[in-house]
């Protein structure tokens, strides 16, 4: 399956990640590193190097042709300004995915998290049949409710001690977006 590519501002493309965004991967990631740190759980040293990116975009692309995972980037200026994962795909009868997503800081305040989380959202319904999509923020990351809210989500709730983020286990909201009505296939 293939999801075609988006462009949501700007020249900046969403499109689904190749294993050549590697390098691309880490100098995002090394730029973003102390934008990231407050809501990103830890992160060893292996994770800022080009071997470590590698791995883990092998991973995520293997996780997508077992139909697990869409792993995108935001592309644009010839750089990586973010990523959008869908994970934990679940078919039958929940067809269910959790949604996660970043920015660099430097693109923050231009509607990319918001076009991303859309597309997103309809990619999940029209191309992979999914009924449901869910997403949770830290408590206090008021921005990221907001984009949640923005593109339909609601809040279905909360949960103590839900991710280990920044050194410490934080609570979390929960959010869902219903996508369509359809029977399960």
């Amino acid at each position: 399956m293939t999801i075609p590519p988006v462009s949501l501002a700007d020249g900046i493309t969403m499109r689904l990640a190749v294993q050549e965004d590697a390098e691309a991967l880490l100098d995002a990631y090394v730029r973003n590193r102390e934008h990231l740190r407050p809501t990103s759980p830890h992160r060893d040293e292996s994770f800022f190097t080009r071997d470590g990116q590698a791995a883990r975009l092998r991973d995520q692309l293997e996780q997508w042709e077992a139909g697990r995972t869409v792993p995108w980037v935001l592309a644009g200026d010839g750089r990586i300004l973010g990523t959008v994962t869908l994970s934990h795909i679940v078919l039958g009868p929940w067809r269910n995915a959790h949604l996660g997503y970043w920015v660099d800081a430097g693109h923050l305040g231009r509607g990319l998290a918001t076009g991303a989380t859309r597309f997103a959202c309809r990619a999940a319904d029209e191309h992979l049949g999914l009924h449901r999509v869910e997403a949770s923020t830290l408590v206090e990351n008021v921005p990221s409710q907001r984009v949640l809210l923005g593109c339909g989500f609601t809040r279905i709730g909360s949960a103590p001690e839900y991710l280990h983020i920044a050194g410490a286990w934080r609570d979390h909201l929960i959010f869902q977006r219903v996508l369509n009505d359809r029977p399960a296939m």
